[in-house]
Parts: C-alpha cells; sequence; structure tokens
C-alpha cells in the first residue's frame, strides 16, 4: 500500500508541475493562447491516471489486499510505464508542437506502447480484483457455515 500512496504523490506533483510548465513553456515561446498541443494534455493525464487511478487502487487493495496477488505486482509495474511512457510521449510531441518542429512517428509508435501497456496492466488489476472478490466470498460462505454450524 505504501508503493501505491508514494506513486500517487508523485504523480500529483508531476501533474501539478506539467501545468505550471505548459504554462510557462508556451507563454516563453510566444505560443497562441488556445492553439492545439498535446503538451496541455500531459496535466490532466497525470493527474487522473496517476495520481486520481492509484488512490482508487490503493481504496481498493486497503478493502481487498489487493496487493498480496502476484497480479498486483505486475500491475503496479506495467501500469506506471505506461503512465509514464504515455506522459513523456505527450510531453515530447506538445513540446515539438511549441516549438514550431515536426513529430515523427516513433513518437506516436512509443505513445501507443504505453497505451498498450496500460491497457495490460487494467487487464491485471481486473483479474487481481476479481479473485479478492472470489476470495472474499469464498471466506464469508465458510464463516457463514461455521456460524450456522455452532448454532
Amino acid at each position: 500500500m505504501r508503493r501505491l500512496f508514494i506513486a500517487s504523490f508523485a504523480y500529483m506533483i508531476a501533474g501539478v508541475l506539467s501545468g505550471l510548465f505548459y504554462r510557462e513553456f508556451t507563454k516563453l515561446n510566444g505560443f497562441p493562447e488556445g492553439a492545439s498541443t498535446q503538451l496541455g494534455l500531459v496535466h490532466t493525464h497525470l493527474l487522473t491516471l496517476g495520481f486520481i487511478v492509484l488512490l482508487v487502487v490503493l481504496a481498493l487493495d486497503k478493502l481487498f489486499a489487493l496487493s498480496r496477488s502476484r497480479l498486483f505486482g505486475w500491475f503496479f509495474w506495467l501500469y506506471n510505464a505506461g503512465v509514464t511512457l504515455t506522459a513523456g510521449m505527450l510531453m515530447w510531441h506538445g513540446s515539438l508542437t511549441v516549438l514550431g518542429l515536426e513529430s515523427s512517428k516513433m513518437i506516436a509508435g512509443i505513445a501507443g506502447t504505453g497505451h498498450m501497456l496500460l491497457a495490460a496492466a487494467m487487464v491485471l488489476l481486473f483479474l487481481a480484483l476479481g479473485r479478492a472478490i472470489a476470495r472474499d466470498r469464498a471466506a464469508a460462505t465458510s464463516a457463514d457455515t461455521v456460524s450456522a454450524l455452532s448454532a
């Protein structure tokens, strides 16, 4: 649970700082206000995918002890790699746009890899959650049986 808390906090800081970077970098380079750039998406991606999602997972871990599962370890590292890769590519592509430089297909490919890691991590999270719910249901059924027998 501590790793989730630390990661969530780190994404909160990174999300706020990326918003500051976006505002100052676009001003410094005379980028037209309201013009489209992926740089503005870094802030929301880090806050939503990093900070908020990991806080929700932290609550689920508290309820279902998800971190005991081997699947959860895989989820945690794949998810963080996916968020970091996706946000990094958004920042890179957005910075190139602000500077008036061309992007490459390589950036899109790497960003796509980040999204695939996120998707794989979400599948692992749901598998771990499903197993934890089944484990809790089995424990509750067992406890009901024991209390019925002792009554």
